[in-house]
């Protein structure tokens, strides 16, 4: 590991060891048993105080971003990449509020989706290519052209704002690769294309790419002003999700708008969907069968590990009912654990265990990419050991959804259809 990767990793106070204590969050939080409109009640709380703290790191991020551009260097630069690495924990811990909650996976596109295409934010490597079948936006590269002809279309791009970028560029002609604002954008235009394949090393974009003064390929004056837009622009829309989810907002108010049987299914939909078909198979299995690097979460900055792991520890807040804020205080409240103690504590006991491997394994993710290789290297074809280390999350993500189904039947639920894949399902269907 270089020794950039090492600070950035260090900021993080990232885990080096050690299995996470589950029952020292039941403790923090209660083991006597819940009812259901205060497991609803705490589920909220602790999606509000994940989506503050998603913002809360995205404001720190927009303060590195203002000084990156207005003093570019290799150190700015770092302290921009280290913003954005860190505001990741908060964020994917509250990706296990999507699938249940219509509101969260509507809003969600604007903040995280992936994978882009980067030839529609800047320039790219010669092999990228200049057209797609799929894609007219392909490789625009809006930063470069102020004045874009897209179909027939004029596209008025002289100024770069945060209403362009998502009114106009974000998921054009409804293709999902046009991703132009959220996470990934920024991401990109802080590290640049991985042209590492599955070899070492994550994206390099110099910081004189943002630098007037003495810029590399060139229009460095757009791309500071999309990098900031874009910064602005997720301010903007996780102020809308933490409202959401306040006191009286949509998302709080249709938790228990179809009553509290309704509600416990959204919280257990969102995490049979993320442990299976989403983190399981679209995001890991899918990319272990093609062994593309493309298809890692984070791939520009090599954080897929973390992304993952997070996801997990996302799940384990929402079960036990407790969440550890990014100032170390903690939320917590009656829990989806208690109430399914109660019904059947086989199946609590269960549950707690599968999200114990899923944790240990997710930390072994971790580890290997601090100390041996990234996440894209993992899933290299022939890597066998690190393509078992992959496969052990993936088992432990489809074990831990068995339990949760079982959860489910326990707390006297209708049954519910998680999110599926086809790397899962029909593992054939993906080479068609």
């Amino acid at each position: 590991m270089n020794t950039a990767k090492t600070t950035i990793a260090t900021k993080l106070g990232l885990l080096s060891g050690g299995a996470l204590l589950i029952a020292s969050l039941l403790t923090a939080a209660t083991s006597k048993a819940a009812e259901p409109a205060a497991v609803l009640e705490t589920y909220a709380d602790i999606a509000q105080a994940g989506y503050e703290d998603s913002l809360i790191t995205a404001h720190t991020l927009r303060a590195t971003v203002e000084a990156l551009i207005e003093a570019p260097s290799e150190a700015t630069l770092m302290e921009a990449r280290a913003a954005w690495l860190a505001a990741r924990i908060p964020y994917q811990q509250t990706e296990v509020y999507r699938f249940g909650n219509e509101i969260v996976d509507d809003w969600e596109g604007r903040v995280n989706a992936w994978p882009l295409d980067e030839g529609l934010i800047d320039y790219v490597a010669v092999d990228y290519g200049t057209v797609s079948d799929e894609n007219a936006f392909y490789s625009v590269n809006v930063i470069a052209n102020p004045n874009l002809t897209v179909g027939g279309r004029a596209i008025d791009a002289t100024a770069i704002t945060p209403s362009l970028l998502s009114g106009v560029l974000h998921e054009a002609d409804e293709v999902e690769a046009n991703v132009a604002t959220g996470y990934h954008a920024i991401e990109f235009l802080l590290w640049g294309q991985d042209l590492n394949g599955t070899g070492p090393g994550a994206g390099d974009r110099p910081a004189s790419d943002f630098d007037t003064a003495n810029c590399t390929n060139g229009n460095c004056d757009r791309r500071a002003e999309y990098l900031m837009a874009a910064t602005d622009l997720l301010i903007t829309d996780l102020e809308e999700i933490v409202e959401a989810w306040g006191e009286g907002g949509d998302a709080r108010e249709a938790l228990t708008a179809q009553g509290e049987s309704m509600g416990l299914i959204r919280i257990l939909t969102g995490l049979g969907s993320l442990s299976y078909g989403e983190l399981a198979g679209e995001r890991m299995r899918l990319g272990l069968l093609l062994h593309d690097p493309e298809e890692e979460h984070d791939c520009f900055a090599d954080n897929t590990h973390n992304s993952h792991f997070y996801n997990v520890v996302g799940m384990i807040n929402v079960v036990t009912g407790t969440y550890q804020r990014v100032d170390g205080s903690r939320v917590s409240g009656p829990s989806l654990e208690a109430l399914l103690a109660d019904a059947d504590p086989a199946v609590a006991e269960e549950l707690l265990a599968g999200l114990q491997r899923s944790y240990d394994a997710g930390l072994d993710l971790v580890q290997r990419a601090q100390r041996i290789e990234s996440y894209d290297q993992m899933i290299a074809a022939g890597n066998v050991e690190g393509n078992a280390t992959v496969d052990a999350m993936i088992e432990a993500l489809v074990a831990q959804t068995r339990s949760i189904e079982r959860a489910v039947a326990a707390l006297d639920l209708q049954p519910i259809a998680f999110e599926g894949s086809d790397s899962l399902d029909n593992p054939s269907a993906v080479f068609q």
